[in-house]
């Protein structure tokens, strides 16, 4: 019997690994490493976040970023965007340096037991750990507008579903959202010939900011710091103190998860979308349905006026909804054992466990409770240090490994955190 279980190889569940591991805890980590980055993301796109800000988390701090860029003859400076393509092999490095063997097959489902949980892989081997981390990252919660969600996928997508945009030369995409990830998708679009339009919600669309050097007058910097999340003390909050945002009132805490560091693109991409991208913002979508030859979507603005657009293909940049019922890789029986926030999120204590003793979540799954930084890689490293104490202290409470006793289905977590 292990006594953690990771599920998920992205940032997060790398990071908690490397702490694991140096923590010397008999660990077992599933899943494709950097798989949302390798898989999930165009090619050509670039890092939104400061190179800085971007490390993975491992306790001695030897394999950060720019670490990696030197090995590859790169730099990593502020205000240089990183290219996704470069992020993601620099976590496959991390994994190689800072993790112990990570075994890439899916876990298919956890099911909690009296001796701790059961996880079984997508090819049925049936797994034993004291405790489990869940960093399963963004890809189980996808979001898609309600009337999106009927059409054929031929028809309608996420950005999340594409690694490359090949297939969308010389046609006509309408890209729906106001962020960077609906901005990006449209500006790699118009750059390779296809006609697209972006369909946004807000009267007019938001850019950050370039940053501002990273040496400047002190004052600048005391009214003004730097954070993982941007410039200001708000940013510098979120970014730096989870562990005073968790104290916040839980429906303050909702609405900031949800408002904090809104729908905008990055500076460096504006450029690229204005003068070649045509705008719609103000409109929500109504309606849609297949029509011959693509997508014809019935669009309503703050006023009420209707318009129509007839379009080959819709991507929906919309983001993720991290709620309970959308992880499906827990047995039922400990979905329904979950305590949930106001969003319908899992609530988490301060050591990110779970209402279900030694079931720890990590990520996105968490901002309703430790703030936006959960929504960034920057927030890995409070997780792992955090979550791996709280594993450590889990471990101590429940004594040694007990005998692992099958049960019937239904029997999950009894014991109160």
């Amino acid at each position: 019997m292990y006594d953690l279980l990771v599920v998920g190889a992205g940032p997060y569940g790398l990071s908690i690994a490397s702490h694991a591991a140096a923590a010397g805890l008999n660990l077992r980590v599933l899943g494709r490493p950097m798989a949302s980055w390798r898989d999930h993301m165009p090619r050509g796109m670039f890092l939104k976040s400061e190179p800085w800000a971007s490390n993975l988390a491992d306790p001695g701090g030897r394999w950060q970023l720019d670490a990696y860029c030197a090995t590859q003859g790169l730099t990593a400076r502020h205000a240089e965007p990183i290219p996704v393509a470069t992020f993601a092999k620099y976590g496959l490095w991390f994994a190689h340096h800072a993790v112990p063997h990570v075994d890439e097959r899916l876990v298919s489902r956890v099911t909690a037991r009296p001796a701790g949980f059961e996880a079984v892989t997508e090819d049925g081997e049936v797994l034993h750990a004291r405790t489990v981390a869940l960093a399963v990252g963004v890809m189980p919660f996808v979001e898609v507008p309600s009337p999106l969600r009927g059409l054929h996928p031929a028809l309608v997508s996420h950005s999340s579903h594409h690694s490359d945009l090949d297939r969308f030369r010389g046609r006509d995409v309408t890209v729906i959202g106001g962020g960077q990830a609906a901005l990006e998708t449209a500006a790699l679009l118009a750059e390779q010939g296809t006609r697209v339009r972006v369909l946004a919600r807000a009267d007019r669309l938001s850019w950050n900011d370039v940053p501002p050097p990273w040496q400047r007058p002190w004052w600048q910097s005391a009214r003004a710091p730097h954070s993982g999340l941007g410039c200001g003390w708000r940013n510098w909050f979120y970014a730096e103190r989870p562990d005073l945002f968790r104290r916040l009132p839980e429906s303050t805490r909702t609405r900031i998860a949800t408002t904090a560091l809104g729908p905008a693109g990055a500076w460096w991409v504006r450029d690229r979308v204005e003068p070649v991208v045509e705008m719609l913002p103000g409109r929500e979508i109504a309606a849609a349905r297949a029509v011959g030859g693509g997508v014809r979507l019935k669009t309503v603005s703050r006023t009420g006026e209707l318009s129509f657009v007839h379009t080959e293909h819709v991507i929906a940049a919309t983001g993720f909804r991290p709620t309970l019922d959308r992880l499906d890789l827990l047995s039922t029986e400990l979905r329904a054992s979950l305590t949930t926030t106001a969003d319908r999120s899992p609530a988490v204590g301060r050591d990110f466990e779970s209402s279900c003793p030694g079931l720890f979540l990590a990520g996105l799954l968490t901002t309703s409770t430790f703030g936006p930084a959960m929504r960034f890689v920057h927030g890995a490293t409070f997780t792992a240090t955090t979550l791996v104490r709280g594993v450590r202290q889990r471990l101590r409470s429940s004594g040694p490994p007990a005998q692992v006793i099958p049960v019937p289905v239904g029997q999950g977590c009894t014991e109160a955190p």
